[in-house]
């Protein structure tokens, strides 16, 4: 599945396909989220989990130069 497919899909099938086809790599605490890492093909995913309000309010593609990719590699080692 392309980027540009899974982007086009609505959210239940996002999550859907990340469950399904993704590979869960590692959970972080990001501000007011709980930030679930996925690798879905060759790309990374990232599901934004407000546990406050009990909802996902964001699933995006994780660009590997965002400054937000130095809280993943404390705790592991991507490629």
């Amino acid at each position: 599945m392309s980027k540009e497919e899974f982007a086009s899909l609505p959210f239940h099938k996002k999550i859907s396909t990340l469950y399904t086809e993704g590979t869960f790599v590692v959970g972080i605490r990001y501000y007011k989220h709980k930030v679930n890492l996925y690798l879905l093909e060759s790309e990374y995913v990232e599901v934004f989990y407000n546990h406050k309000q009990d909802k996902i309010d964001k699933i995006d593609f994780l660009p590997r130069d965002h400054t937000r990719m130095k809280f993943y590699l404390d705790q592991i080692k991507l490629d």
